[in-house]
């Protein structure tokens, strides 16, 4: 079969990482990049630290709201799905790749494969929650990594077929994680012991962009009692920055985003606080609490390793 894939973001890449090579060892993949995450931090590292091939075809188109950013992506996949005629098309996620690519292929008449749907947050003020259910019914196949992700999709009558296959994320940690507890160098450089620091993301435009939210957050890492390290997205270190608030505290070690710290979220924090949509999978050891903007009360996202922390306005 041929099999055309469509990623654009860093926890796409990190996923493909463990699917691309076993397919490629009985199907023909092609490999789009629409170009959505395109800093060299968030795309390029991970190809090359990850061993992911490289794209067959990438469409350039970062930036823009997600309105237009979709819109672009679209434009791009169309004559793709008529040139390529592919047998089927995988999508990862929740991103606007995501979107762009289970849509394309619905409207080429091509079946759509979902990899980690029926994922829910119940909050369609996400982008990512818009993404996600828009794509679960476009899709043909839809792969599960759990059993209550499969029922939110039979909760919504999905009209393709639902399979509970696990957690691609479990997969990635378990082929990296030893390279994770090998590699110290960023433990070593920022003087923090394996088990005894915090691991701090932030990133989300509800978190990063609105000023009341952020000042939250300064005020939350001045708060912690433990070494923190926290690798800091383009988005809020240009947010910190411009609101006149110091990057490096005592107790912060601020690094790139890039692919190390990714590993270090599977091989040696105490606990980790992340607004990552992506690490509601990741997080098969240390401990995860999830920042989220404040929500509807009995709205929960489900997942079996996680607390939602909701940031509230004091």
């Amino acid at each position: 079969m041929k099999i055309l894939t469509v990623v654009g973001n860093r926890p796409q890449f990190i996923k493909a990482a463990a699917v691309s090579g076993l397919l490629r060892e009985r199907h023909e993949e092609i490999l789009v990049h629409t170009g959505q995450h395109y800093d060299d931090s968030l795309s390029r590292v991970f190809f090359d630290e990850l061993g992911l091939a490289r794209p067959d075809r990438e469409l350039g188109i970062g930036g823009g709201s997600n309105t237009s950013q979709t819109a672009r992506m679209l434009l791009a996949l169309e004559p793709l799905f008529a040139e390529l005629a592919p047998d089927a098309a995988i999508v990862y996620g929740d991103t606007n790749s995501t979107l762009a690519g289970a849509l394309a292929a619905a409207q080429a008449q091509v079946p759509v494969v979902h990899v980690e749907a029926g994922m829910r947050s119940f909050e369609r003020s996400m982008p990512e929650e818009v993404n996600r259910v828009l794509s679960d019914h476009l899709a043909t196949l839809l792969l599960c990594s759990s059993e209550i992700a499969a029922r939110n999709l039979y909760s919504e009558s999905v009209g393709g077929r639902v399979q509970v296959v696990g957690d691609v994320m479990v997969d990635v940690a378990l082929r990296w994680g030893p390279r994770a507890r090998e590699q110290s160098a960023a433990l070593q450089r920022f003087d923090v012991e394996p088990g005894a620091y915090l691991l701090l993301t932030a990133h989300r435009s509800g978190n990063v962009d609105q000023p009341a939210r952020l000042e939250m957050l300064v005020k939350l890492v001045r708060a912690l009692p433990v070494p923190i390290v926290f690798p800091l997205h383009p988005r809020t270190r240009a947010r910190l920055e411009a609101a006149g608030f110091a990057i490096e505290e005592a107790r912060l070690r601020a690094m790139e985003w890039e692919f190390e710290p990714w590993l270090l979220r599977i091989g040696y924090p105490k606990e980790r606080v992340e607004d990552l949509a992506a690490m509601v999978e990741a997080a098969t050891g240390p401990a995860l609490k999830q920042l989220q903007p404040e929500r509807r009360e009995g709205k929960l996202w489900h997942t079996y390793w996680h607390a939602l922390i909701r940031a509230r306005k004091p």
